[in-house]
């Protein structure tokens, strides 16, 4: 959408667009390339997300063409009246289906309520959930559908998997990375808490690697993806919030270290691999507690995953902290040790 978009409007005219994100991620990389397509063409394009300060942004919008944002912060802004709607002409939703998924469906439809109804409005989607045909049949006018053959390259990607005991999984892990000689890997985690421990579990092992999940500041998950797009780390452990949207150039590895619930979550983590004509491959490690997860998978018959024989490696203990407790009842402020205990970490309780 983004060059058409450019060839309809003109600097200086107000906010004239209004592109709509499900996470903070997207919304940098769609500000990005939107900024590279614009570099002959004066164009103020600005991104609007949560998990940073509201007061430059503020300023900046003062002279927006175009705004590409995440729902929950252009809500604030709108209650805040920073920012005005009333001159955009074109409204796109990206990742829709996604961004509904996160619980984002009344704050699209209050954003849409504030737009004039002579608009233009684009909508991309994976697949057509209730909330998406919703949004089709009550927001736009005349739409047009525009489908796209979905599919796996089989000569281009390559999918095995693994079925080892839980308690041998990172072990395996382990002896992947060392032995597969992969270039850019991401590993998918099905939980924060287990991309924080196996990111620190690696560390240990000197085996250098970032996390990336949505219980991360924004400078961190920033500074997290940009070192994995200049490949100043190989390793990129992740949830799921990776999974959708962001184009991660040359990515030949797709570890899934806990198997999605579905296939569709399984062609959006393996689509980050063997794009544009390169070659991927995909490992998926299963246990005991992945067989549901896994048969859901393969009910798309699409999907061709080869199982290969366990290979001989050394057995590694997998360190999992004890989750911390906080006992409210008997907590005294008076007690509390700021050396210890940072003020941010106090706040979060």
């Amino acid at each position: 959408f983004g060059l058409p978009i450019l060839e309809k409007i003109a600097h200086g005219h107000g906010l004239q667009v209004l592109i709509l994100v499900p996470t903070r991620e997207l919304c940098e990389q769609v500000n990005r390339e939107m900024n590279k397509f614009s570099k002959y063409k004066k164009m103020n394009i600005i991104p609007v997300y949560g998990g940073v300060s509201i007061n430059p942004q503020i300023d900046n919008l003062r002279n927006a063409d175009i705004v590409v944002g995440t729902p929950g912060r252009i809500i604030d802004h709108i209650q805040r009246r920073t920012i005005q709607l009333n001159k955009v002409n074109i409204l796109v939703l990206d990742e829709a289906d996604k961004m509904f998924e996160m619980g984002f469906i009344d704050h699209v439809k209050r954003i849409i309520s504030n737009l004039k109804t002579n608009r233009q409005t684009l909508l991309f989607s994976a697949t057509i959930s209730s909330q998406v045909y919703h949004i089709v049949k009550d927001y736009m006018r005349n739409p047009e559908l525009i489908k796209l053959k979905s599919y796996v390259d089989e000569g281009s990607l390559v999918q095995h998997y693994y079925d080892a005991p839980s308690r041998d999984k990172f072990s395996l892990l382990v002896h992947l990375l060392k032995t597969e000689s992969p270039g850019l890997t991401i590993i998918f985690c099905a939980t924060r808490r287990m991309v924080d421990i196996l990111s620190r579990n690696l560390y240990k092992l000197r085996i250098r690697s970032e996390k990336l999940h949505g219980g991360m500041s924004q400078n961190r998950r920033k500074r997290a993806i940009d070192m994995f797009h200049n490949k100043k780390v190989d390793i990129l452990i992740a949830s799921d919030v990776a999974a959708r949207g962001l184009d991660i150039k040359n990515v030949s590895h797709i570890i899934n270290y806990d198997i999605p619930k579905t296939s569709n979550e399984y062609i959006h983590r393996i689509g980050r691999t063997a794009r544009a004509g390169n070659r991927g491959k995909v490992i998926s490690l299963l246990s005991e507690k992945d067989y549901d997860n896994f048969r859901k998978v393969l009910k798309d018959k699409a999907l061709t995953v080869a199982k290969l024989e366990l290979p001989e490696f050394t057995k590694i203990p997998l360190f999992k902290p004890e989750p911390r407790s906080f006992d409210r009842k008997n907590f005294h402020k008076r007690d509390f040790d700021r050396k210890r205990f940072p003020k941010r970490r106090f706040r979060q309780y």
